[in-house]
């Protein structure tokens, strides 16, 4: 089997071999520890799910965005966090292979596609979320290349990541059209994570952040020149809502699976918990929308990989899906009752992720205004 001639089932054949080597609930369930989150990684790219989209000629896959999107939705159904992790260091190698020259890019596209590097995308500080432009990350240009200072929050992968793709001011006061976008590598002077960072909710998608004092990329390290990189950045978030998406799909499905099995086999009042009406009605309820947010990002998903318009589809399927997500897997865990809240399933994991979802990569707020500007009836 090539590369190239790689297809769905075969790369869900990949996954679940990957998921049977690395996920186990043992795994998913300890405390938090960075050294097995790197490995967990580093075993992803022994299947190929850090180089998904990279090109054929860097040594990726090549693969449409659409399949990126399915290996989330089920990597997800396990762990956002995780899904979230492998995702996004594929999205670096992707990046820098895909907008710098191979003489560059070969200085980490070989590392993260082996899982030797971790890569991250730095663009949230703590007072500049959903209101990108408004970063504060300063970028002076120097007779060597560009010093960087300034701080980044809430960054997945930033506590194990090697690689990051910082996004900085380089024209205070320039908003958007200042903003260029640098290649940072964690082992260089100048570099320094937070310890303050990390939240338990999606605990395995590695979040922190991290500081820089000094820092000098290279000239040739930067990937995008000012004003451009913002344009990116968006396009970026536009594919990262329609994952994120896919993820929330990837909950709900396994959660809707689980319990329903559950209902086959727990006995209340002499009958089967599927035998009560009310009890088979919110699952049914659940497969409602769990299949228009299906459909939703499946629409939106092929559109990018046509190049078709898909700006406002992005923000329908993610607004959808973490909506569906954040009404139905509470009352799942419900309708399993005490159960429900066993560690040894993931169904408290996912409501929390499911919180984390409507807030990366455009909050559902900004998402509906996104929307109504362009409501056509």
């Amino acid at each position: 089997m090539t590369q190239s001639t790689r297809s769905l089932t075969q790369w869900l054949e990949e996954l679940e071999r990957f998921c049977a080597q690395a996920m186990s609930p043992a795994s998913l369930l300890s405390p938090y520890d960075a050294a097995r989150e790197r490995q967990r990684i580093a075993v992803a790219a022994s299947y190929g799910l850090t180089g998904i989209q990279v090109r054929l000629e860097h040594s990726g896959f090549g693969a449409p965005y659409s399949i990126k999107a399915q290996l989330a939705q089920r990597l997800a159904g396990i762990d956002f966090g995780v899904s979230m992790a492998i995702i996004n260091s594929q999205n670096v190698a992707d990046d820098v292979s895909r907008w710098l020259p191979a003489s560059v890019s070969k200085r980490w596209v070989p590392g993260l596609l082996k899982g030797d590097q971790i890569g991250c995308t730095a663009l949230t500080e703590r007072a500049a979320g959903s209101d990108f432009s408004a970063i504060t990350m300063r970028a002076v240009q120097t007779t060597d290349g560009w010093r960087l200072d300034g701080e980044k929050a809430w960054i997945i992968n930033a506590k194990i990541a090697d690689v990051f793709l910082v996004y900085a001011q380089t024209q205070p006061g320039a908003g958007a059209a200042g903003i260029a976008a640098f290649v940072v590598e964690a082992k260089r002077e100048g570099f320094e994570r937070s310890v303050d960072a990390f939240t338990s909710a999606a605990a395995l998608s590695s979040t922190g952040g991290f500081r820089l004092q000094g820092y000098v990329a290279l000239a040739d390290e930067m990937l995008h020149a000012p004003g451009l990189a913002f344009k990116r950045a968006l396009e970026s978030i536009n594919g990262a809502r329609v994952y994120v998406a896919a993820m929330c799909v990837g909950m709900l499905q396994e959660s809707l699976r689980l319990a329903q099995a559950y209902g086959q086999r727990r006995q209340t009042f002499g009958q089967n918990l599927e035998q009560h009406q009310g009890w088979r009605w919110l699952l049914a309820d659940a497969a409602v929308d769990l299949e228009a947010a299906s459909a939703l990002v499946d629409c939106a998903a092929h559109a990018i990989d046509e190049g078709r318009q898909s700006q406002d589809l992005a923000a329908k399927a993610k607004v959808f899906a973490t909506r569906a997500a954040q009404r139905h897997l509470p009352a799942l865990l419900h309708a399993m009752g005490a159960e429900g809240l066993r560690d040894s399933y993931p169904l408290m994991r996912h409501v929390a992720a499911a919180q984390v979802a409507t807030l990366v990569d455009g909050s559902t707020e900004m998402l509906l205004e996104r929307i109504s500007k362009n409501l056509k009836i």
